[in-house]
C-alpha cells in the first residue's frame, strides 16, 4: 500500500491519473504499481474464499463476513451489488482510506513534533493533567483536551493527507466561474487549495495549533478544515479515524516522549512527495519510555 501510494504522488502517477486509458498500456513504473495492485486483491481474495469456507451466517466474524451474509441473501437478485469481485474492491477502499492513511497521518505527526518539541511537551502537559498516567485514554478525554485536539487538526492540514482528494463524476452539465464542466467529466476538488488558505488561517504554510485556537485556548472549529472531502461523497470513515487519531497519540505520548538525533531546527517537515497523496520524509525516531 506505502508503494502504491507514493508511486501516485510522482509525476508519472499523476500522469496515469489523468490519461488512465493511454498511460496503463505504456512501459514504465506504473506497471510494478499493477502488479502490487493485483497481488493486494489477490491477498483479499484468499482471505475471502477462507472466509467463506467458514461461514456461520448466524455469527459473522468481521466485515467480510457481513458482505458473504448479504451476497448470499441476494444470491437470486441479477442486480445485486454483492460479489466476490466488489468484496475484494470493498475492502482494499477500507484499507487504503482508513488505514494507510491514518498510519501516514501518525508518521507525520511524529516528524512534526519532533520538529517542535515545546508543542509535545504542552501535550504531556494535558495529557497528565486529564488523564494521568494510571489509565488509558478514551474519547470522553477529548473535549477536555482542546490543545490536544487543535494539534492534531493542524497535523492534518499542514500534513494535507490527500491534497486532490478523490476524483468524482459530475452527474449534470454544472456552470462554474464562466467555464461549462459536461455531465460526466472527472473531476478532482483540490482540498489542499482550502486547508493552505491565507484568508482561512493566519500562517497558512507554517504549523501552527494556535490555527485551532481561540483567545481563551479553547478549541475552534473552522469551516476551511476538510481533510476528509466535504458534501455527500465525503469520507464515511471520518469518525473512526478522528477517534483513532486521538486514541493513538494520546496513548503513545502518555508513556512516551520523541527524541531526535539531530537538532529540531534541523528536521525537515516538508514533504517527500506531493501528487495525489502526500508522502512525509524518512527520519530516525528515540521513543524514550516517561
Amino acid at each position: 500500500m506505502i508503494e502504491t501510494f507514493r508511486f501516485t504522488s510522482t509525476a508519472q502517477g499523476q500522469l496515469l491519473d489523468i490519461f488512465f486509458g493511454i498511460v496503463q498500456r505504456l512501459p514504465g513504473p506504473q506497471q510494478r504499481t499493477f502488479k502490487k495492485l493485483l497481488e493486494l486483491k489477490e491477498f483479499v481474495a484468499k482471505k475471502a474464499r477462507a472466509n467463506r469456507e467458514t461461514l456461520d451466517p448466524n455469527s459473522p466474524r468481521d466485515f467480510i463476513d457481513c458482505f458473504l451474509v448479504k451476497t448470499l441473501q441476494e444470491e437470486k437478485n441479477p442486480d445485486s451489488f454483492f460479489s466476490l469481485e466488489e468484496l475484494v474492491a470493498t475492502t482494499l477502499n477500507i484499507f487504503f482510506g482508513g488505514t494507510e492513511t491514518v498510519s501516514t497521518t501518525l508518521r507525520y505527526g511524529f516528524l512534526i513534533l519532533l520538529r517542535y518539541p515545546e508543542v509535545e511537551e504542552k501535550m504531556h502537559e494535558e495529557i497528565d493533567r486529564v488523564i494521568g498516567r494510571n489509565r488509558i485514554p478514551s474519547m470522553e478525554d477529548r473535549p477536555q483536551m482542546p490543545y490536544t485536539e487543535a494539534v492534531i487538526h493542524e497535523i492534518q492540514r499542514f500534513g494535507d493527507m490527500l491534497p486532490l482528494a478523490l476524483p468524482r463524476r459530475v452527474t449534470r452539465d454544472v456552470q462554474l466561474r464562466g467555464y461549462t464542466i459536461p455531465k460526466g467529466t472527472e473531476v478532482f476538488p483540490m482540498l489542499g487549495t482550502v486547508m493552505k488558505d491565507p484568508k482561512r488561517f493566519a500562517r497558512p504554510e507554517e504549523f501552527d495549533p494556535q490555527h485551532f485556537l481561540d483567545e481563551k485556548g479553547q478549541f475552534k472549529k473552522n469551516e476551511a478544515f476538510m481533510p476528509f472531502s466535504t458534501g455527500k461523497r465525503y469520507c464515511f470513515g471520518e469518525r473512526l479515524a478522528r477517534a483513532e487519531l486521538f486514541l493513538f497519540i494520546t496513548s503513545i505520548l502518555q508513556n512516551f516522549r520523541f527524541k531526535s538525533a539531530v537538532p529540531p531546527e534541523d528536521i525537515d517537515i516538508s514533504p517527500l512527495l506531493v501528487g495525489f497523496a502526500t508522502i512525509p520524509r524518512l527520519y530516525e525516531i528515540s521513543v524514550i519510555p516517561r
